[in-house]
């Protein structure tokens, strides 16, 4: 037990020495933000074309990285791997497009003939590299320095910090442009149709039961039509609305066992629904929509357009999604 103590420790030791070393490297990053910056994101934003990534080894994975961030929130980037890039993939780049190159040492061999035809057809080129007089350096346009940081790796060896400030540099490059280009939720929505981020995003337009399937009824129904309508549309509700087309109310099935043991006879749906309920948009995310379903602790919400129902939604609806 005690050895296991003592490889535990060891571990956590060595854990948060290789966070604070990492820390450490992006903290020195801050201190050499510059107008480099700036004129890097210029460049992004004015770019006619797409701005295409490329690096060997762990930076080649970084710049896959960034460029996927940064096509998912706005700005048509793609990777091109820098070996493939001499066999051919350089076809893929055109003159209205953007180049950034990532090397910590600004020196990889295999980007050379990336920087040779970036020269040749005066294609902006972008350097990431911890070393500005590096090859790569003096062929950029623009050079966002990477700092001088110890790699987190005990032997200093394995790109560790450096990747980490890499990738957070990436992440000040996509976040920047989402800033400048006002990209919103909605087109981030557009990009991510699949998945958890996909169904947050959805509207409740998008879920809602329409038309027929809208338990809907005159607000002057009677009890034996409530719950044939209730137990027809299957939603455990039924809204109800006035000459003109208007929401009044609602009735749930929960309203219907608090007055079961009314004589509810002669009633009028007037008389025992619930008048100006909490209703939503068409518009407004599922997200938003279950929020309120789950602190107004309610099951069933109608969306309104000019005061009149145009679509129902359950919180099942929602839950089926992976919306919670």
């Amino acid at each position: 037990m005690q050895t296991i103590n003592k490889l535990q420790n060891a571990d956590i030791l060595n854990a948060i020495k290789t966070i604070d070393c990492e820390i450490e490297a992006i903290n020195q990053l801050k201190d050499l933000l510059d107008e480099n910056l700036t004129k890097a994101l210029d460049l992004i934003e004015n770019a006619k074309g797409r701005i295409i990534l490329s690096g060997m080894g762990k930076s080649g994975h970084i710049a896959k990285k960034i460029a996927a961030s940064l096509a998912s929130t706005g700005t048509p980037s793609f990777f091109i791997h820098p070996a493939e890039a001499s066999h051919g993939d350089l076809g893929m780049v055109t003159q209205d497009d953007v180049i950034i190159a990532i090397s910590n040492s600004g020196e990889s061999r295999e980007l050379i003939d990336i920087l040779n035809y970036a020269k040749r057809f005066g294609i902006k080129l972008i350097a990431i590299t911890k070393n500005p007089e590096s090859s790569l350096g003096k062929a950029g346009d623009i050079v966002l320095e990477l700092p001088k940081a110890k790699e987190a790796c005990p032997l200093g060896l394995a790109p560790t910090s450096s990747t980490t400030a890499t990738l957070v540099l990436g992440d000040v490059l996509t976040t920047g442009m989402i800033e400048r280009r006002g990209f919103s939720k909605t087109q981030f929505n557009e990009r991510h149709p699949g998945g958890k981020l996909g169904s947050i995003l959805q509207r409740v337009k998008d879920l809602m039961h329409t038309g027929d399937e809208m338990p809907l009824l005159n607000e002057n129904a009677g009890i034996n039509e409530i719950i044939l309508e209730m137990t027809s549309k299957r939603l455990g509700c039924v809204g109800f609305v006035n000459e003109n087309g208007e929401f009044t109310g609602m009735f749930t099935d929960g309203d219907l066992r608090r007055c079961i043991n009314q004589d509810l006879k002669n009633i009028k749906a007037s008389d025992i629904m619930t008048k100006n309920p909490i209703t939503i948009e068409k518009n407004m995310f599922a997200s938003e929509a279950i929020k309120i379903l789950n602190e107004k602790k309610i099951t069933n919400i109608f969306a309104l357009e000019d005061k009149k129902p145009i679509g129902v939604l359950h919180i099942h609806d929602l839950l089926q999604k992976g919306i919670a």
